[in-house]
């Protein structure tokens, strides 16, 4: 997984909504089906949570919500430091830098947008998943999105097209063509649904796609709990 250091965490929140069509609609969904399924106070894990962003938009949807910021890069989680102190959210967010295997809290709920596909499906995809739902209470939601395989023979290309009308340059088209050959590892839908199988979720259900992102809900598997 990268670890983005100096200008690339500077600039990723604005290079980021030029690279994932519908970015921002994925995240409003995702804000959206957490106020629906904790009306009052949860605690949310955001796994990959980078500058902030997301957590900040979501403590605007509920001034009850707490959060876990876990991520693995240090300059990302010092930026979002920052906005959270800046915005008075600090008493609300606990920050974790470094892998989730050290994290003992338990929580509510967890978010992992745009975080899997940076992982190789040659056990570190599982890894993360399990650390995930270690520290899920029973029963406990899941949200994930993530850059799947396309689904068909001009899915990537449109995905690059549309990227051109977000503000994608020539030079980011090009460096998005090279990620997505060489430093992405996306799933197709059954390999992705079993995987999540695998780690002890149930089976998940799609709540957004835009070309080759898809976003699903799925929870921590009781089945677990009475093997147990």
């Amino acid at each position: 997984m990268p670890d983005f250091k100096g200008e690339q965490a500077t600039y990723y929140d604005e290079r980021i909504t030029r690279l994932v069509p519908g970015y921002e609609l994925l995240h409003g969904l995702a804000g959206a089906q957490l106020q629906v399924l904790f009306p009052d106070e949860a605690s949310i894990l955001v796994v990959g949570a980078g500058t902030g962003k997301e957590i900040i938009e979501l403590a605007r949807l509920n001034p009850n919500w707490s959060f876990i910021a876990q991520d693995i890069s240090e300059d990302m989680l010092a930026i979002a430091d920052q906005n959270f102190t800046n915005l008075g959210l600090k008493d609300r967010v606990q920050i974790h830098c470094g892998e989730l295997s050290s994290l003992t809290t338990s929580v509510d709920c967890a978010l992992c947008l745009l975080v899997l596909h940076f992982l190789e499906d040659n056990g570190d995809k599982k890894i993360l998943l399990n650390q995930v739902n270690r520290v899920l209470k029973p029963q406990a939601p899941l949200l994930i999105a993530d850059l799947m395989k396309p689904e068909t023979q001009f899915e990537r290309e449109a995905q690059l097209v549309f990227c051109r009308t977000l503000g994608l340059t020539e030079v980011g088209q090009t460096r998005m063509r090279h990620n997505l050959a060489h430093e992405f590892f996306p799933l197709d839908r059954m390999r992705f649904s079993e995987l999540l199988d695998e780690c002890g979720f149930t089976t998940p259900h799609p709540f957004f796609k835009a070309l080759g992102f898809t976003g699903v809900s799925c929870n921590k598997s009781a089945l677990l709990l009475l093997l147990g």
